[in-house]
């Protein structure tokens, strides 16, 4: 019995010093390591807005082919309401850019004339003025917090302004003077805007901001019954404080991958 179990013994002890020097042999294992993959900062975006548009006081005057341009006083324009769409692109974490397409709903604008034949002096000179607009933006988003990111930028572009509804009002005999049809034409346009978004998710983001916008100026139909005839009112420094809300989906946007952990179960991949 006790050289059995010397034997067993001496026959574990050689299996454990066979088994030290295979492992001692092995090359060290190689852990594959897979890099962590960033958010994707490009992607095309698609937005949506509305705004509500406060305009700043124009300035009116017409000529009558007489005396020259003739200064309208106390001018006045109702604010409107603003709808938009708009396809975009994001180059960077910091920079993007998209095209975008407003209408802005007709706003009434009034002005009183200097009249010698009129009684009370003055007579009312009105038109609506609605207007669409076709811009290229580039806005630079500053950093992100919570979420939250505040932005900056500016653009340019063409506005299409279209007047209709003109009239004119004499305190006098005349009265009301209404003229039919409509005038339109392009301009250059230019905005500044500077805002903040929220993303709700990875695609989704809501959109809110401030934007100055220059529309240039606006013309009526030509008024056939003042001074000598063909003299149009013209509109000039058309400008707006727009404070719109949106929201912006954006395409090809993909979660940051986590930092990658082995199970000590699994395999392990070795180079021999």
């Amino acid at each position: 019995m006790d050289k059995f179990l010397k034997r067993l013994s001496l026959t574990g002890f050689a299996i454990a010093v066979s088994t030290a020097g295979y492992a001692a042999d092995l090359p060290t294992p190689v852990i594959e390591h897979i890099p962590e993959v960033p958010a994707a900062a490009g992607g095309w975006y698609l937005r949506g807005d509305i705004a509500y548009k406060v305009y700043g006081d124009p300035s009116g005057s017409f000529n009558d082919g007489l005396i020259g341009d003739l200064r309208f006083e106390r001018e006045s324009i109702d604010n409107a309401w603003m709808i938009g769409v708009g396809v975009g692109y994001k180059f960077t974490d910091y920079l993007r850019t998209d095209v975008t397409l407003d209408y802005e709903t007709p706003a009434a604008v009034k002005g009183y004339a200097v009249c010698g034949a009129c009684t009370g002096g003055f007579s009312e000179e009105g038109t609506d003025i609605d207007v669409w607009t076709v811009m290229l933006n580039g806005y630079i988003d500053i950093g992100t917090w919570h979420r939250i990111t505040p932005y900056v930028g500016a653009g340019i572009g063409a506005a299409y302004v279209r007047t209709d509804n003109t009239y004119s009002i004499n305190p006098g005999s005349t009265g009301r003077s209404e003229y039919d049809g409509e005038n339109s034409e392009w301009n250059f346009a230019w905005a500044l805007m500077a805002g903040a978004s929220y993303a709700v998710t990875d695609n989704w983001a809501i959109d809110a901001g401030y934007r100055y916008k220059d529309l240039g100026e606006a013309k009526t139909v030509v008024l056939n019954d003042v001074g000598t005839g063909g003299s149009r009112i013209k509109w000039e420094d058309l400008t707006a404080h727009e404070f719109r809300l949106g929201a912006r989906y954006t395409f090809d946007t993909a979660p940051s991958a986590g930092p990658v952990y082995y199970n000590p179960q699994t395999p392990i991949s070795s180079n021999f």
